[in-house]
C-alpha cells in the first residue's frame, strides 16, 4: 500500500534560489549521494526537465526510474514542482511535489511523497527508506542552497 508523507523545512534562500538548485537534477549526486545517476531525458521549451531517469540507493530500496516532471512556478520561484512514476523496476508508486513559498525573508519548502514498492517489505524497512528519501529532499537540499547562496 503506498504511503505518503509530508513534511517542511524553511531555507534562508530566495525561493528563486531554491528552484534552481531543485531543478539542476543532474548535480543531485552531488548533494544527494543516494543519487547514484540522473540523466535528462526531455525537457520543455524553457528548458525545464520534463522526464528524467534517475538511480536510487535508499538503503532498503535501490532502483532505476523514470519519473515525469511538473513545474507549475511564478517567475520568482514560488509555487510547485510535481513528479509521478513512469516506469521502475522495484517500485510502484513514486510521486511527490516540492512546494516552495515566501517565508520571512527566506523559502518554506513543502515535501510530499507517495512511495510503494512491488516487493515485500517489512514496514521498518520501508519507513527507513522513506525517511532517508524525505532527509536528503529536504536537510541535504537547504545545506546546499544554504552553501551556494550565503
Amino acid at each position: 500500500m503506498a504511503e505518503r508523507t509530508r513534511s517542511s523545512i524553511v531555507i534562508a534562500a530566495d525561493p528563486g534560489a531554491v528552484l534552481d538548485v531543485i531543478a539542476d537534477l543532474e548535480s543531485y549526486p552531488e548533494w544527494a549521494p543516494e543519487f547514484t545517476e540522473i540523466e535528462i531525458l526531455a525537457e520543455d521549451g524553457d528548458g525545464w526537465p520534463d522526464q528524467v531517469r534517475m538511480s536510487l540507493d535508499a538503503t532498503a530500496v535501490k532502483d532505476t526510474y523514470v519519473l515525469d516532471y511538473d513545474w507549475d512556478v511564478a517567475e520568482d520561484g514560488t509555487g510547485t514542482v510535481s513528479w509521478h512514476l513512469v516506469e521502475a523496476t522495484v517500485l510502484k508508486a513514486l510521486d511527490g511535489a516540492y512546494v516552495l513559498a515566501q517565508h520571512d525573508g527566506g523559502t518554506e519548502v513543502t515535501y510530499d511523497l507517495t512511495v510503494d514498492v512491488r516487493i515485500p517489505m517489512l514496514g521498518m524497512l520501508k519507513r527507513k527508506a522513506e525517511k532517508v528519501i524525505i532527509d536528503t529532499a529536504l536537510k541535504n537540499l537547504k545545506k546546499r542552497v544554504e552553501s551556494l547562496t550565503g
